[in-house]
Parts: C-alpha cells; sequence; structure tokens
C-alpha cells in the first residue's frame, strides 16, 4: 500500500493533465471550456481515480459533458499514465462535483434568512417598549427606595 504523500501527488499529476488534456487534447464538442476539474482522489493502493468535475449551463450540458467524459475516458487514462510513469495506471471514474448546486443551497437560504431579518426590522421598527425604556435601576434610586420616598 503507497503511503498518502504518494496519493496525494498523483492525484494532484491527474488533476493537471487531465485538465491540460481537455483543454488542448480532446477534441470533442461535448467537453468545451466549461468543464472544469475541482479535485481528484486516488484510492491508498494507486488502482482507481475518482475525478470531481464541474459544468457550467444547464442540465443538457452536464449530461452531454458527463457523456463526452465517458467517451473519452481510455484516451485520458492513457495520457495519465504515459506523465505518472508508474507500473499500473489508475483507472478513471468522473463524477459531477455537487459544489455549484450546494452554493446555490446556501445561497437560497442566505436569501430567506435576510427576508425573514428585513420582515423583523420592519415590524419592530414602530414598536414600543413593553416597560420602562430603561428597566435598570440606577445607583441614587436604591436610596430612594429605602427612604420610603
Amino acid at each position: 500500500m503507497a503511503d498518502n504523500a504518494r496519493a496525494k501527488r498523483l492525484a494532484d499529476l491527474i488533476r493537471e493533465v487531465i485538465a491540460q488534456k481537455l483543454q488542448r487534447g480532446i477534441k470533442d464538442p461535448r467537453l468545451g471550456s466549461h468543464v472544469t476539474i475541482t479535485d481528484t482522489r486516488v484510492t491508498g493502493d494507486l488502482r482507481e481515480a475518482t475525478v470531481f468535475y464541474t459544468v457550467y449551463g444547464d442540465d443538457e450540458d452536464r449530461a452531454s459533458a458527463a457523456a463526452g467524459l465517458e467517451s473519452a475516458k481510455g484516451i485520458l487514462r492513457s495520457e495519465v499514465g504515459r506523465a505518472a510513469g508508474i507500473k499500473f495506471t489508475p483507472t478513471l471514474t468522473f463524477v459531477a462535483d455537487a459544489l455549484p448546486e450546494n452554493a446555490r443551497t446556501i445561497e437560497d437560504l442566505l436569501d430567506r434568512a435576510r427576508a425573514s431579518d428585513a420582515q423583523v426590522r420592519e415590524a419592530s421598527s414602530g414598536a414600543a417598549y413593553a416597560g420602562e425604556a430603561d428597566p435598570y435601576r440606577k445607583p441614587g434610586e436604591d436610596d430612594k427606595d429605602a427612604a420610603g420616598e
């Protein structure tokens, strides 16, 4: 079993090689400039690599990019093997990264929180205190209460 540092170096190399090959070497129109390799993870035995990618566009663009990556898997794996120079080239698995969807969900939640804060601010703008404006006792007031005034 390889050490974690070696697996990380191989993962970084795979990410760089695939990104460069997608940018310059693959002529598939489905894999245009809207595909971005975000992360790569390699198993401890260096046999399998998972490549995470994002696609900027609609669902149709995502589906066509996934099909394009699957069809170019062999070319990309041979390019990784040539660049890495290791005995066994890891098998590549492409997984769509959930980062854009997670960011969109967080933005929606923040928008709802801002709207709720605005409603609370609007409701409290004309409100008055339930008791006195300053409910705390002052040092001089304790003397007046003790004297019976």
